[in-house]
């Protein structure tokens, strides 16, 4: 693997070639899950807002596949936080789960990251990966939609 970092920084990244293989892999289990599971309908999402140079500001992605839409990214540039800029992206991301029939939203995030803002607009915490990275946690957070099965399901 190529090393991209500086010297005083551990850690390798891939080169572009090793990046499209990386690619290949999810994607060879996307097709795997796909045919597996016979469901096929797949949809992505990915909403950005820009300022008037066209700078990222922020942006919402992920997909919606077998009845939970799935955030992958959610970022707010810092200088915009605190300002409901997020609070739009994940309702935008909402609208779309209900769009193409999700039953929940899911998503993970580390315990350094914004648990609070994703528990404020009713997900709740259903896994918890502890000392990923060492001192912290990885958690797995899910979101029932109202009126959908998952809404009238017990938690995990």
């Amino acid at each position: 693997m190529a090393n991209a970092m500086t010297d005083d920084q551990m850690g390798d990244v891939l080169n572009d070639a090793e990046r499209a293989l990386a690619q290949r892999l999810l994607d060879e289990i996307g097709t795997f899950n796909l045919d597996t599971t016979g469901i096929a309908e797949f949809s992505e999402l990915l909403t950005v807002e820009t300022d008037a140079d066209g700078e990222l500001l922020a942006g919402v992605y992920g997909w919606s596949w077998g009845g939970t839409c799935w955030i992958e990214a959610l970022w707010v540039r810092e200088d915009m936080r605190r300002r409901g800029v997020g609070s739009r992206l994940l309702a935008a991301a909402e609208e779309e789960a209900r769009r193409h029939g999700c039953e929940q939203l899911a998503l993970d995030t580390h315990t350094f990251q914004a648990p609070g803002f994703y528990e404020r607009h009713g997900f709740e915490v259903v896994g918890t990966l502890a000392d990923y990275p060492k001192g912290h946690s990885k958690l797995l957070l899910r979101k029932p939609l109202q009126g959908s099965s998952a809404s009238r399901r017990p938690p995990l």
